[in-house]
Protein backbone atom coordinates (compact mmCIF):
# COMPACT_ATOMS: atom_id res chain seq x y z
CA UNK A 1 0.00 0.00 0.00
CA UNK A 2 1.61 3.24 -1.03
CA UNK A 3 2.40 5.42 1.95
CA UNK A 4 0.93 8.52 0.38
CA UNK A 5 -2.62 7.52 1.22
CA UNK A 6 -1.94 7.32 4.92
CA UNK A 7 -1.71 10.00 7.58
CA UNK A 8 0.92 9.09 10.17
CA UNK A 9 2.54 5.71 10.36
CA UNK A 10 2.66 5.02 14.07
CA UNK A 11 5.49 2.51 13.67
CA UNK A 12 7.82 4.46 11.39
CA UNK A 13 6.81 7.96 12.45
CA UNK A 14 6.85 9.12 8.84
CA UNK A 15 4.82 12.17 7.80
CA UNK A 16 2.30 11.42 5.10
CA UNK A 17 0.99 14.22 2.89
CA UNK A 18 -2.65 13.20 3.15
CA UNK A 19 -2.56 15.39 6.28
CA UNK A 20 -2.67 18.24 3.81
CA UNK A 21 -6.36 17.37 3.33
CA UNK A 22 -7.15 18.12 6.96
CA UNK A 23 -7.79 21.78 6.19
CA UNK A 24 -10.55 20.69 3.81
CA UNK A 25 -12.02 18.40 6.44
CA UNK A 26 -12.07 21.11 9.12
CA UNK A 27 -13.56 23.74 6.83
CA UNK A 28 -16.14 21.50 5.24
CA UNK A 29 -19.68 22.59 5.92
CA UNK A 30 -21.39 21.00 8.91
CA UNK A 31 -24.30 20.34 6.56
CA UNK A 32 -22.05 18.08 4.47
CA UNK A 33 -21.02 16.14 7.56
CA UNK A 34 -24.63 15.77 8.68
CA UNK A 35 -25.71 14.52 5.24
CA UNK A 36 -22.80 12.07 5.02
CA UNK A 37 -22.84 10.50 8.47
CA UNK A 38 -26.59 10.87 8.90
CA UNK A 39 -27.09 8.74 5.79
CA UNK A 40 -24.63 6.08 6.92
CA UNK A 41 -26.04 5.82 10.44
CA UNK A 42 -29.63 5.71 9.16
CA UNK A 43 -28.86 2.84 6.76
CA UNK A 44 -27.18 0.77 9.47
CA UNK A 45 -29.92 1.43 12.02
CA UNK A 46 -32.68 0.75 9.49
CA UNK A 47 -31.12 -2.56 8.47
CA UNK A 48 -30.82 -3.74 12.07
CA UNK A 49 -34.31 -2.58 13.08
CA UNK A 50 -36.14 -3.85 9.99
CA UNK A 51 -34.77 -7.40 10.30
CA UNK A 52 -34.74 -7.88 14.06
CA UNK A 53 -35.80 -11.29 15.32
CA UNK A 54 -34.34 -13.55 12.59
CA UNK A 55 -34.72 -17.02 14.13
CA UNK A 56 -34.24 -19.59 11.36
CA UNK A 57 -31.96 -20.36 8.44
CA UNK A 58 -34.56 -19.78 5.73
CA UNK A 59 -35.30 -16.22 6.81
CA UNK A 60 -31.61 -15.46 7.38
CA UNK A 61 -30.22 -16.91 4.13
CA UNK A 62 -33.22 -16.46 1.78
CA UNK A 63 -34.96 -13.58 3.47
CA UNK A 64 -38.06 -15.68 4.04
CA UNK A 65 -38.52 -16.02 0.27
CA UNK A 66 -41.00 -13.13 0.14
CA UNK A 67 -39.23 -10.45 -1.94
CA UNK A 68 -41.15 -8.81 -4.79
CA UNK A 69 -39.68 -8.42 -8.28
CA UNK A 70 -38.83 -4.73 -8.00
CA UNK A 71 -37.09 -5.30 -4.66
CA UNK A 72 -35.08 -8.12 -6.25
CA UNK A 73 -34.20 -5.93 -9.22
CA UNK A 74 -33.00 -3.07 -7.03
CA UNK A 75 -31.04 -5.48 -4.85
CA UNK A 76 -29.31 -7.03 -7.87
CA UNK A 77 -28.40 -3.60 -9.24
CA UNK A 78 -27.20 -2.33 -5.87
CA UNK A 79 -25.02 -5.42 -5.39
CA UNK A 80 -23.23 -4.81 -8.67
CA UNK A 81 -23.09 -1.01 -8.34
CA UNK A 82 -20.25 -0.77 -5.84
CA UNK A 83 -18.40 2.39 -4.84
CA UNK A 84 -15.94 1.48 -7.57
CA UNK A 85 -18.72 2.15 -10.09
CA UNK A 86 -19.13 5.73 -8.91
CA UNK A 87 -15.42 6.39 -8.36
CA UNK A 88 -13.93 4.82 -11.47
CA UNK A 89 -16.61 5.02 -14.14
CA UNK A 90 -16.69 8.85 -14.45
CA UNK A 91 -12.88 8.86 -14.58
CA UNK A 92 -13.01 6.12 -17.21
CA UNK A 93 -15.21 8.33 -19.40
CA UNK A 94 -13.06 11.40 -18.73
CA UNK A 95 -9.89 9.71 -19.98
CA UNK A 96 -11.15 7.08 -22.41
CA UNK A 97 -14.62 8.18 -23.46
CA UNK A 98 -17.87 6.26 -23.06
CA UNK A 99 -16.81 3.08 -24.86
CA UNK A 100 -16.88 1.21 -21.53
CA UNK A 101 -20.69 1.08 -21.91
CA UNK A 102 -20.17 -1.68 -24.51
CA UNK A 103 -19.15 -3.95 -21.65
CA UNK A 104 -22.84 -4.05 -20.63
CA UNK A 105 -24.35 -4.71 -24.07
CA UNK A 106 -24.56 -8.45 -23.38
CA UNK A 107 -26.28 -8.04 -20.01
CA UNK A 108 -29.92 -8.33 -21.24
CA UNK A 109 -29.04 -11.51 -23.16
CA UNK A 110 -27.37 -12.99 -20.08
CA UNK A 111 -30.47 -12.20 -17.97
CA UNK A 112 -32.69 -14.04 -20.46
CA UNK A 113 -30.45 -17.12 -20.47
CA UNK A 114 -30.32 -17.23 -16.66
CA UNK A 115 -34.09 -16.79 -16.39
CA UNK A 116 -34.75 -19.64 -18.82
CA UNK A 117 -32.10 -22.20 -17.81
CA UNK A 118 -30.64 -21.40 -14.38
CA UNK A 119 -33.54 -20.16 -12.28
CA UNK A 120 -35.95 -23.10 -12.76
CA UNK A 121 -33.30 -25.56 -11.59
CA UNK A 122 -32.45 -23.53 -8.48
CA UNK A 123 -36.12 -23.20 -7.57
CA UNK A 124 -36.86 -26.85 -8.22
CA UNK A 125 -34.03 -27.98 -5.91
CA UNK A 126 -34.84 -25.27 -3.31
CA UNK A 127 -31.15 -24.59 -2.79
CA UNK A 128 -29.58 -22.11 -0.38
CA UNK A 129 -26.50 -21.74 -2.60
CA UNK A 130 -25.90 -22.28 -6.31
CA UNK A 131 -23.22 -24.85 -5.58
CA UNK A 132 -25.62 -27.33 -3.96
CA UNK A 133 -26.83 -28.12 -7.48
CA UNK A 134 -23.35 -29.27 -8.51
CA UNK A 135 -23.32 -32.08 -5.93
CA UNK A 136 -26.64 -33.43 -7.18
CA UNK A 137 -25.38 -33.25 -10.77
CA UNK A 138 -21.75 -34.31 -10.24
CA UNK A 139 -20.32 -35.00 -6.76
CA UNK A 140 -19.18 -33.36 -3.54
CA UNK A 141 -15.65 -32.49 -4.68
CA UNK A 142 -16.96 -30.60 -7.73
CA UNK A 143 -19.39 -28.67 -5.55
CA UNK A 144 -16.65 -27.77 -3.08
CA UNK A 145 -14.24 -26.78 -5.85
CA UNK A 146 -16.74 -24.31 -7.33
CA UNK A 147 -17.60 -23.00 -3.87
CA UNK A 148 -13.90 -22.59 -3.06
CA UNK A 149 -13.26 -20.63 -6.27
CA UNK A 150 -16.17 -18.38 -5.33
CA UNK A 151 -14.81 -17.82 -1.82
CA UNK A 152 -11.37 -16.88 -3.17
CA UNK A 153 -12.44 -14.44 -5.88
CA UNK A 154 -15.34 -12.91 -3.95
CA UNK A 155 -13.21 -12.57 -0.83
CA UNK A 156 -10.70 -10.57 -2.90
CA UNK A 157 -13.44 -8.46 -4.46
CA UNK A 158 -14.93 -7.68 -1.03
CA UNK A 159 -11.61 -6.17 -0.02
CA UNK A 160 -11.59 -3.95 -3.11
CA UNK A 161 -15.14 -2.71 -2.52
CA UNK A 162 -14.13 -1.59 0.98
CA UNK A 163 -10.81 -0.16 -0.18
CA UNK A 164 -12.23 2.15 -2.87
CA UNK A 165 -14.22 4.52 -0.61
CA UNK A 166 -11.59 4.19 2.10
CA UNK A 167 -9.19 6.08 -0.16
CA UNK A 168 -11.58 9.03 -0.15
CA UNK A 169 -12.26 9.14 3.57
CA UNK A 170 -8.56 8.69 4.39
CA UNK A 171 -7.68 11.68 2.24
CA UNK A 172 -10.63 13.69 3.53
CA UNK A 173 -10.00 13.18 7.24
CA UNK A 174 -6.27 12.53 7.25
CA UNK A 175 -6.86 9.15 8.84
CA UNK A 176 -4.70 6.10 8.37
CA UNK A 177 -6.16 3.88 5.68
CA UNK A 178 -6.41 0.97 8.12
CA UNK A 179 -8.65 2.99 10.43
CA UNK A 180 -10.92 3.98 7.55
CA UNK A 181 -11.33 0.48 6.13
CA UNK A 182 -12.12 -0.78 9.63
CA UNK A 183 -14.88 1.80 10.14
CA UNK A 184 -16.50 1.06 6.77
CA UNK A 185 -16.22 -2.68 7.29
CA UNK A 186 -17.66 -2.54 10.80
CA UNK A 187 -20.69 -0.50 9.64
CA UNK A 188 -21.48 -3.14 7.04
CA UNK A 189 -20.82 -6.06 9.39
CA UNK A 190 -23.26 -4.71 12.01
CA UNK A 191 -26.43 -4.98 9.93
CA UNK A 192 -25.32 -7.83 7.66
CA UNK A 193 -24.51 -10.14 10.57
CA UNK A 194 -27.63 -9.04 12.41
CA UNK A 195 -30.24 -9.44 9.66
CA UNK A 196 -28.72 -11.57 6.90
CA UNK A 197 -30.26 -11.55 3.43
CA UNK A 198 -33.33 -9.54 4.38
CA UNK A 199 -31.19 -6.80 5.95
CA UNK A 200 -29.12 -6.62 2.78
CA UNK A 201 -32.22 -6.46 0.55
CA UNK A 202 -34.06 -3.90 2.67
CA UNK A 203 -31.14 -1.48 3.00
CA UNK A 204 -30.30 -1.70 -0.70
CA UNK A 205 -33.57 0.03 -1.62
CA UNK A 206 -32.53 3.10 0.35
CA UNK A 207 -28.97 2.86 -0.92
CA UNK A 208 -30.08 2.78 -4.57
CA UNK A 209 -32.23 5.87 -4.00
CA UNK A 210 -29.25 7.72 -2.51
CA UNK A 211 -26.89 6.53 -5.23
CA UNK A 212 -28.93 7.40 -8.30
CA UNK A 213 -30.44 10.54 -6.78
CA UNK A 214 -27.01 11.86 -5.90
CA UNK A 215 -25.49 11.06 -9.30
CA UNK A 216 -28.37 12.67 -11.22
CA UNK A 217 -28.02 15.82 -9.12
CA UNK A 218 -24.25 15.80 -9.75
CA UNK A 219 -24.82 15.47 -13.50
CA UNK A 220 -27.26 18.40 -13.54
CA UNK A 221 -24.84 20.53 -11.53
CA UNK A 222 -21.97 19.75 -13.91
CA UNK A 223 -24.00 21.04 -16.85
CA UNK A 224 -25.25 24.01 -14.80
CA UNK A 225 -21.62 24.91 -13.97
CA UNK A 226 -20.74 25.48 -17.63
CA UNK A 227 -20.49 29.10 -18.87
CA UNK A 228 -23.79 30.87 -19.55
CA UNK A 229 -23.28 30.85 -23.29
CA UNK A 230 -22.62 27.08 -23.33
CA UNK A 231 -25.76 24.98 -23.43
CA UNK A 232 -26.32 21.25 -23.13
CA UNK A 233 -26.17 20.75 -26.91
CA UNK A 234 -22.89 22.68 -27.04
CA UNK A 235 -21.47 20.42 -24.34
CA UNK A 236 -22.56 17.35 -26.30
CA UNK A 237 -20.82 18.63 -29.43
CA UNK A 238 -17.59 19.37 -27.54
CA UNK A 239 -17.58 15.92 -25.94
CA UNK A 240 -18.36 14.27 -29.27
CA UNK A 241 -15.73 16.15 -31.28
CA UNK A 242 -13.11 15.37 -28.62
CA UNK A 243 -13.84 11.63 -28.67
CA UNK A 244 -15.66 11.24 -25.36
CA UNK A 245 -18.99 10.01 -26.80
CA UNK A 246 -17.43 6.98 -28.49
CA UNK A 247 -20.25 4.69 -27.39
CA UNK A 248 -19.96 1.90 -30.00
CA UNK A 249 -16.98 0.42 -31.80
CA UNK A 250 -17.62 -2.43 -34.25
CA UNK A 251 -13.94 -3.15 -34.98
CA UNK A 252 -13.07 -6.73 -34.00
CA UNK A 253 -9.87 -6.70 -31.95
CA UNK A 254 -8.99 -9.32 -29.33
CA UNK A 255 -6.57 -6.92 -27.65
CA UNK A 256 -9.30 -4.29 -27.18
CA UNK A 257 -10.96 -4.56 -23.79
CA UNK A 258 -14.12 -2.72 -24.73
CA UNK A 259 -15.80 -3.03 -28.12
CA UNK A 260 -19.15 -4.29 -29.37
CA UNK A 261 -17.89 -7.83 -29.90
CA UNK A 262 -16.27 -8.23 -26.48
CA UNK A 263 -19.49 -6.83 -24.96
CA UNK A 264 -21.81 -9.40 -26.56
CA UNK A 265 -19.42 -12.36 -26.24
CA UNK A 266 -16.82 -12.20 -23.48
CA UNK A 267 -18.94 -9.95 -21.29
CA UNK A 268 -22.00 -12.21 -21.75
CA UNK A 269 -20.00 -15.09 -20.28
CA UNK A 270 -18.85 -12.87 -17.42
CA UNK A 271 -22.45 -11.85 -16.69
CA UNK A 272 -23.65 -15.45 -16.92
CA UNK A 273 -21.00 -16.38 -14.38
CA UNK A 274 -21.65 -13.44 -12.10
CA UNK A 275 -25.44 -13.42 -12.09
CA UNK A 276 -25.93 -17.15 -12.64
CA UNK A 277 -23.26 -18.79 -10.45
CA UNK A 278 -21.95 -16.12 -8.05
CA UNK A 279 -23.67 -16.61 -4.72
CA UNK A 280 -23.67 -12.86 -3.96
CA UNK A 281 -26.14 -12.44 -6.85
CA UNK A 282 -27.89 -15.82 -6.73
CA UNK A 283 -28.80 -15.14 -3.10
CA UNK A 284 -30.52 -11.91 -4.18
CA UNK A 285 -33.06 -13.58 -6.47
CA UNK A 286 -33.47 -16.78 -4.43
CA UNK A 287 -35.27 -14.52 -1.93
CA UNK A 288 -38.14 -13.99 -4.43
CA UNK A 289 -41.74 -14.96 -3.64
CA UNK A 290 -41.86 -17.09 -6.78
CA UNK A 291 -40.01 -18.05 -9.92
CA UNK A 292 -41.88 -15.35 -11.83
CA UNK A 293 -40.92 -12.63 -9.33
CA UNK A 294 -37.25 -13.61 -9.57
CA UNK A 295 -37.37 -13.62 -13.37
CA UNK A 296 -38.95 -10.17 -13.42
CA UNK A 297 -36.25 -8.92 -11.04
CA UNK A 298 -33.53 -10.20 -13.37
CA UNK A 299 -35.24 -8.62 -16.38
CA UNK A 300 -35.47 -5.31 -14.53
CA UNK A 301 -31.72 -5.44 -13.97
CA UNK A 302 -31.10 -6.29 -17.62
CA UNK A 303 -33.20 -3.37 -18.85
CA UNK A 304 -32.08 -0.67 -16.39
CA UNK A 305 -28.41 -1.44 -15.82
CA UNK A 306 -27.27 -0.23 -19.26
CA UNK A 307 -29.06 3.17 -18.94
CA UNK A 308 -27.69 3.51 -15.39
CA UNK A 309 -24.11 2.97 -16.56
CA UNK A 310 -24.73 5.30 -19.50
CA UNK A 311 -25.76 8.08 -17.10
CA UNK A 312 -22.67 7.62 -14.93
CA UNK A 313 -20.34 7.54 -17.95
CA UNK A 314 -22.09 10.57 -19.42
CA UNK A 315 -21.48 12.48 -16.19
CA UNK A 316 -17.77 11.69 -16.60
CA UNK A 317 -17.90 13.04 -20.17
CA UNK A 318 -19.58 16.22 -18.93
CA UNK A 319 -16.90 16.61 -16.24
CA UNK A 320 -14.40 16.49 -19.11
CA UNK A 321 -16.32 19.29 -20.88
CA UNK A 322 -16.39 21.28 -17.62
CA UNK A 323 -12.60 21.14 -17.51
CA UNK A 324 -12.37 22.53 -21.03
CA UNK A 325 -13.66 25.81 -19.56
CA UNK A 326 -12.06 25.53 -16.11
CA UNK A 327 -8.40 24.84 -15.39
CA UNK A 328 -7.98 21.18 -14.34
CA UNK A 329 -5.07 20.04 -12.18
CA UNK A 330 -2.21 18.40 -14.01
CA UNK A 331 -2.68 15.43 -11.67
CA UNK A 332 -5.97 14.74 -9.90
CA UNK A 333 -4.57 13.21 -6.71
CA UNK A 334 -3.92 16.38 -4.70
CA UNK A 335 -1.96 14.52 -2.05
CA UNK A 336 0.67 13.17 -4.42
CA UNK A 337 0.77 16.42 -6.40
CA UNK A 338 1.61 18.37 -3.26
CA UNK A 339 4.15 15.81 -2.12
CA UNK A 340 6.09 15.72 -5.39
CA UNK A 341 6.38 19.52 -5.30
CA UNK A 342 8.45 19.17 -2.12
CA UNK A 343 10.98 16.75 -3.66
CA UNK A 344 14.08 17.34 -5.77
CA UNK A 345 11.84 16.93 -8.82
CA UNK A 346 9.60 19.73 -7.58
CA UNK A 347 11.00 22.42 -9.89
CA UNK A 348 10.59 20.19 -12.93
CA UNK A 349 7.02 19.38 -11.87
CA UNK A 350 6.21 23.08 -11.40
CA UNK A 351 7.57 23.82 -14.87
CA UNK A 352 5.24 21.19 -16.30
CA UNK A 353 2.33 22.67 -14.35
CA UNK A 354 3.13 26.07 -15.88
CA UNK A 355 3.24 24.53 -19.38
CA UNK A 356 -0.04 22.75 -18.67
CA UNK A 357 -1.69 26.03 -17.63
CA UNK A 358 -0.39 27.81 -20.72
CA UNK A 359 -1.69 25.00 -22.93
CA UNK A 360 -5.06 25.22 -21.21
CA UNK A 361 -5.19 28.98 -21.83
CA UNK A 362 -4.62 28.36 -25.54
CA UNK A 363 -7.23 25.61 -25.57
CA UNK A 364 -9.72 27.84 -23.76
CA UNK A 365 -9.58 30.35 -26.62
CA UNK A 366 -10.20 27.60 -29.17
CA UNK A 367 -13.11 26.17 -27.15
CA UNK A 368 -14.76 29.60 -27.23
CA UNK A 369 -14.18 29.77 -30.98
CA UNK A 370 -15.79 26.33 -31.32
CA UNK A 371 -18.89 27.42 -29.40
CA UNK A 372 -19.16 30.65 -31.40
CA UNK A 373 -18.84 28.79 -34.71
CA UNK A 374 -21.53 26.34 -33.61
CA UNK A 375 -23.90 29.15 -32.69
CA UNK A 376 -23.22 30.72 -36.10
CA UNK A 377 -23.88 27.37 -37.83
CA UNK A 378 -20.47 27.64 -39.50
CA UNK A 379 -19.63 23.95 -40.06
CA UNK A 380 -16.26 24.71 -41.62
CA UNK A 381 -15.19 26.80 -38.63
CA UNK A 382 -16.54 24.14 -36.27
CA UNK A 383 -14.42 21.43 -37.89
CA UNK A 384 -11.37 23.66 -37.94
CA UNK A 385 -11.75 24.52 -34.25
CA UNK A 386 -12.37 20.87 -33.39
CA UNK A 387 -9.14 19.81 -35.09
CA UNK A 388 -7.19 22.48 -33.20
CA UNK A 389 -8.90 21.43 -29.97
CA UNK A 390 -7.83 17.83 -30.36
CA UNK A 391 -4.29 18.87 -31.26
CA UNK A 392 -3.98 21.01 -28.13
CA UNK A 393 -5.65 18.30 -26.05
CA UNK A 394 -3.03 15.81 -27.26
CA UNK A 395 -0.32 18.27 -26.21
CA UNK A 396 -1.97 18.56 -22.79
CA UNK A 397 -2.00 14.79 -22.41
CA UNK A 398 1.68 14.64 -23.35
CA UNK A 399 2.45 17.13 -20.59
CA UNK A 400 0.32 15.13 -18.14
CA UNK A 401 2.16 11.95 -19.05
CA UNK A 402 5.49 13.70 -18.56
CA UNK A 403 4.28 14.88 -15.15
CA UNK A 404 3.38 11.30 -14.26
CA UNK A 405 6.93 10.25 -15.19
CA UNK A 406 8.29 12.93 -12.85
CA UNK A 407 6.01 11.61 -10.09
CA UNK A 408 7.22 8.07 -10.69
CA UNK A 409 10.83 9.26 -10.46
CA UNK A 410 10.30 11.40 -7.36
CA UNK A 411 7.94 9.03 -5.54
CA UNK A 412 8.65 5.46 -6.71
CA UNK A 413 5.89 3.96 -4.55
CA UNK A 414 3.20 6.41 -5.68
CA UNK A 415 0.35 5.39 -8.00
CA UNK A 416 0.64 7.50 -11.17
CA UNK A 417 -2.78 6.60 -12.56
CA UNK A 418 -5.24 9.19 -11.28
CA UNK A 419 -8.46 8.05 -13.03
CA UNK A 420 -10.09 7.09 -9.75
CA UNK A 421 -9.49 10.58 -8.29
CA UNK A 422 -11.02 12.62 -11.11
CA UNK A 423 -14.63 12.60 -9.95
CA UNK A 424 -13.64 12.95 -6.28
CA UNK A 425 -11.51 15.98 -7.11
CA UNK A 426 -14.33 17.60 -9.08
CA UNK A 427 -16.85 17.00 -6.28
CA UNK A 428 -14.68 18.46 -3.52
CA UNK A 429 -13.62 21.55 -5.44
CA UNK A 430 -16.69 22.51 -7.45
CA UNK A 431 -19.98 21.33 -5.91
CA UNK A 432 -22.00 23.42 -3.42
CA UNK A 433 -22.55 22.89 0.30
CA UNK A 434 -24.65 19.84 1.11
CA UNK A 435 -24.14 18.23 -2.30
CA UNK A 436 -20.56 17.31 -1.39
CA UNK A 437 -21.83 15.35 1.60
CA UNK A 438 -24.53 13.76 -0.57
CA UNK A 439 -21.99 12.60 -3.17
CA UNK A 440 -19.78 11.10 -0.49
CA UNK A 441 -22.90 9.39 0.88
CA UNK A 442 -23.45 7.98 -2.64
CA UNK A 443 -20.01 6.41 -2.63
CA UNK A 444 -20.29 4.97 0.86
CA UNK A 445 -23.82 3.71 0.24
CA UNK A 446 -22.56 1.91 -2.84
CA UNK A 447 -19.67 0.40 -0.91
CA UNK A 448 -21.97 -0.79 1.85
CA UNK A 449 -24.57 -2.27 -0.52
CA UNK A 450 -22.12 -4.37 -2.53
CA UNK A 451 -19.99 -5.34 0.46
CA UNK A 452 -23.00 -6.48 2.49
CA UNK A 453 -24.12 -8.75 -0.36
CA UNK A 454 -20.63 -10.19 -0.65
CA UNK A 455 -20.25 -10.87 3.07
CA UNK A 456 -23.77 -12.34 3.21
CA UNK A 457 -22.93 -14.71 0.34
CA UNK A 458 -19.49 -15.62 1.71
CA UNK A 459 -21.00 -16.48 5.08
CA UNK A 460 -23.83 -18.56 3.63
CA UNK A 461 -21.52 -20.45 1.21
CA UNK A 462 -19.06 -21.26 3.98
CA UNK A 463 -21.88 -22.50 6.19
CA UNK A 464 -23.92 -24.48 3.65
CA UNK A 465 -21.25 -25.84 1.31
CA UNK A 466 -18.47 -26.55 3.81
CA UNK A 467 -19.46 -26.36 7.48
CA UNK A 468 -22.91 -27.98 7.34
CA UNK A 469 -22.09 -30.37 4.50
CA UNK A 470 -18.67 -31.62 5.58
CA UNK A 471 -17.55 -30.39 9.00
CA UNK A 472 -20.62 -30.45 11.31
CA UNK A 473 -23.54 -32.47 9.96
CA UNK A 474 -26.97 -33.01 11.46
CA UNK A 475 -27.01 -30.19 14.02
CA UNK A 476 -29.92 -27.87 14.80
CA UNK A 477 -31.20 -25.07 12.58
CA UNK A 478 -30.32 -22.59 15.32
CA UNK A 479 -26.73 -23.82 15.36
CA UNK A 480 -26.31 -23.25 11.62
CA UNK A 481 -27.98 -19.83 11.92
CA UNK A 482 -25.41 -18.79 14.50
CA UNK A 483 -22.64 -20.33 12.38
CA UNK A 484 -23.74 -18.24 9.39
CA UNK A 485 -23.51 -15.10 11.49
CA UNK A 486 -20.08 -16.10 12.77
CA UNK A 487 -18.72 -16.86 9.28
CA UNK A 488 -20.14 -13.59 7.96
CA UNK A 489 -18.29 -11.79 10.74
CA UNK A 490 -15.05 -13.66 9.95
CA UNK A 491 -15.27 -12.82 6.25
CA UNK A 492 -15.93 -9.20 7.13
CA UNK A 493 -12.73 -9.12 9.17
CA UNK A 494 -10.78 -10.81 6.34
CA UNK A 495 -12.11 -8.23 3.84
CA UNK A 496 -11.06 -5.38 6.13
CA UNK A 497 -7.55 -6.82 6.50
CA UNK A 498 -7.21 -7.34 2.74
CA UNK A 499 -8.48 -3.81 2.03
CA UNK A 500 -5.92 -2.38 4.45
CA UNK A 501 -3.04 -3.79 2.42
CA UNK A 502 -4.40 -3.49 -1.12
CA UNK A 503 -2.47 -1.57 -3.79
CA UNK A 504 -4.15 0.23 -6.68
CA UNK A 505 -4.58 -1.52 -9.98
CA UNK A 506 -4.59 0.50 -13.22
CA UNK A 507 -8.19 1.31 -12.51
CA UNK A 508 -10.40 0.01 -9.70
CA UNK A 509 -13.38 -0.95 -11.86
CA UNK A 510 -11.04 -2.83 -14.18
CA UNK A 511 -9.52 -4.56 -11.15
CA UNK A 512 -12.89 -6.03 -10.18
CA UNK A 513 -13.61 -7.16 -13.74
CA UNK A 514 -10.12 -8.67 -14.02
CA UNK A 515 -10.52 -10.71 -10.83
CA UNK A 516 -13.88 -11.94 -12.07
CA UNK A 517 -12.48 -12.79 -15.49
CA UNK A 518 -9.74 -14.92 -13.93
CA UNK A 519 -12.08 -17.06 -11.83
CA UNK A 520 -15.66 -16.81 -13.12
CA UNK A 521 -15.21 -18.67 -16.45
CA UNK A 522 -14.16 -21.88 -14.70
CA UNK A 523 -17.24 -21.96 -12.48
CA UNK A 524 -19.47 -21.08 -15.43
CA UNK A 525 -17.91 -23.90 -17.47
CA UNK A 526 -18.77 -26.38 -14.71
CA UNK A 527 -22.39 -25.18 -14.68
CA UNK A 528 -22.66 -25.22 -18.48
CA UNK A 529 -21.50 -28.84 -18.53
CA UNK A 530 -23.93 -29.65 -15.72
CA UNK A 531 -26.91 -28.02 -17.42
CA UNK A 532 -26.37 -28.99 -21.05
CA UNK A 533 -24.00 -31.97 -21.44
CA UNK A 534 -25.41 -34.85 -19.42
CA UNK A 535 -22.91 -37.38 -20.76
CA UNK A 536 -19.98 -35.74 -18.94
CA UNK A 537 -19.46 -37.05 -15.42
CA UNK A 538 -17.90 -35.70 -12.23
CA UNK A 539 -14.25 -36.73 -12.58
CA UNK A 540 -13.96 -35.35 -16.10
CA UNK A 541 -15.36 -31.93 -15.26
CA UNK A 542 -13.36 -31.72 -12.02
CA UNK A 543 -10.04 -32.36 -13.77
CA UNK A 544 -11.02 -30.05 -16.62
CA UNK A 545 -11.81 -27.24 -14.18
CA UNK A 546 -8.39 -27.53 -12.49
CA UNK A 547 -6.55 -27.61 -15.82
CA UNK A 548 -8.56 -24.70 -17.21
CA UNK A 549 -7.90 -22.54 -14.17
CA UNK A 550 -4.18 -23.21 -14.57
CA UNK A 551 -4.30 -22.36 -18.29
CA UNK A 552 -6.17 -19.09 -17.66
CA UNK A 553 -3.56 -18.12 -15.05
CA UNK A 554 -0.76 -18.89 -17.53
CA UNK A 555 -2.52 -16.94 -20.29
CA UNK A 556 -2.88 -13.90 -18.04
CA UNK A 557 0.78 -14.14 -17.02
CA UNK A 558 1.80 -14.18 -20.69
CA UNK A 559 -0.48 -11.22 -21.42
CA UNK A 560 1.04 -9.16 -18.64
CA UNK A 561 4.66 -10.09 -19.28
CA UNK A 562 4.73 -10.46 -23.07
CA UNK A 563 6.59 -7.42 -24.38
CA UNK A 564 6.38 -8.68 -27.98
CA UNK A 565 2.57 -8.68 -27.90
CA UNK A 566 2.26 -12.25 -29.16
CA UNK A 567 -0.24 -13.29 -26.48
CA UNK A 568 -2.28 -10.08 -26.48
CA UNK A 569 -5.86 -10.73 -25.37
CA UNK A 570 -8.22 -8.38 -23.53
CA UNK A 571 -9.14 -9.91 -20.20
CA UNK A 572 -12.89 -9.91 -20.98
CA UNK A 573 -12.18 -12.61 -23.55
CA UNK A 574 -10.94 -14.87 -20.72
CA UNK A 575 -14.59 -15.46 -19.81
CA UNK A 576 -15.56 -17.08 -23.11
CA UNK A 577 -12.18 -18.80 -23.52
CA UNK A 578 -12.12 -20.23 -19.98
CA UNK A 579 -15.68 -21.54 -20.21
CA UNK A 580 -14.87 -23.15 -23.57
CA UNK A 581 -11.76 -24.76 -22.08
CA UNK A 582 -13.75 -26.41 -19.27
CA UNK A 583 -16.35 -27.75 -21.70
CA UNK A 584 -13.82 -28.94 -24.31
CA UNK A 585 -11.33 -30.50 -21.88
CA UNK A 586 -14.03 -32.24 -19.85
CA UNK A 587 -15.52 -33.65 -23.08
CA UNK A 588 -12.12 -34.99 -24.18
CA UNK A 589 -11.40 -36.51 -20.76
CA UNK A 590 -14.82 -38.14 -20.65
CA UNK A 591 -14.27 -39.67 -24.09
CA UNK A 592 -10.91 -41.07 -22.96
CA UNK A 593 -12.52 -42.52 -19.84
CA UNK A 594 -15.29 -44.08 -21.92
CA UNK A 595 -12.74 -45.69 -24.25
CA UNK A 596 -10.87 -47.17 -21.31
CA UNK A 597 -14.07 -48.67 -19.92
CA UNK A 598 -14.90 -50.22 -23.27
Amino acid sequence: MEKYLLAIDGQSGLFHPSLLFIHKAFFMSSIDWIVLFGTLIFIVAYGVWKTRGQKDMDSYLRGGSDSKWWTIGLSIMATQASAITFLSTPGQAYTDGMRFIQFYFGLPLAMIIISVFFLPIYYKLKVYTAYEYLESRFDLKTRMLAALIFLVQRGLAAGITIYAPAIILSSLLGWRLGYTTTIIGVLVIIYTVSGGTKAVTQTQKQQMAVMMGGMVIAGLLVIHSLPENVGFVDAMHIAGKMGKLNVVNFDFDLSDRYNFWSGITGAVFLFLSYFGTDQSQVQRYLSGKSLSESRLGLMMNGLLKVPMQFVILFIGAMVFVFYQFNQPPIFFNDTIRTEVAATEQGDKFKELEQQYEETFSAKRVVVDEFVTARHDNDDSAVDKAANRLNTIQAESEDIRNEAKSVIASALPDAETNDKDYIFMNFVMNNLPIGIIGLLFAVIFSAAMSSTSSELNALGSTTTIDFYKRKIKQGLSDHHYLQSSKLFTLIWGIIAIIFASYLSLFENLIQAVNLIGSLFYPIVLGIFVVGFFIKSIKANAVFIAALLSQLLIAILHYLNVNDAAGIFTMGFLWYNAFGCFLVVAISFIIQQIQNLRKN
